[in-house]
């Protein structure tokens, strides 16, 4: 008797810690449509940072140039530039670094077990 009012605690416990969730239909509408001109402002955004004005300028691009190209673009095309742009991280995102740092403990610990040594830490 006192296992199956145990049980019974515990899944009345995990049902009362079960979150309410309502759903409902969205026209798909919403979630397709981009405007060009947010898509622009985004874009023109980025290209005013001084860094990447700097680099397309050595690449032979001047803002003239680039503003034609762009208006040569359609939207979709436009839409998917500024979505990567969106994903572009100056710099990456850490990911490669924390790898790297993890490898470099790994090896450490197994060198550490293969050769015996043992790493005491003391307060003095």
């Amino acid at each position: 008797m006192k296992r199956i009012s145990l049980f019974l605690v515990f899944v009345m416990f995990f049902i009362s810690i079960v979150p309410r969730v309502e759903a409902g239909f969205c026209p798909s509408e919403s979630f397709s449509k981009h405007s060009r001109v947010t898509d622009m402002n985004n874009i023109q955004n980025v290209l005013e940072i001084k860094l990447i004005r700097e680099r397309l300028s050595q690449l032979g691009l001047t803002q003239n140039g680039i503003n034609d190209r762009l208006s040569q673009l359609n939207d979709n095309q436009i839409h998917q530039l500024a979505l990567n742009i969106d994903d572009l991280r100056i710099g990456g995102n850490g990911f490669e670094f924390l790898v790297v740092i993890l490898l470099i403990g790994i090896l450490v610990g197994i060198w550490f077990y293969v050769t015996d040594h043992k790493v005491n830490i003391s307060r003095r």
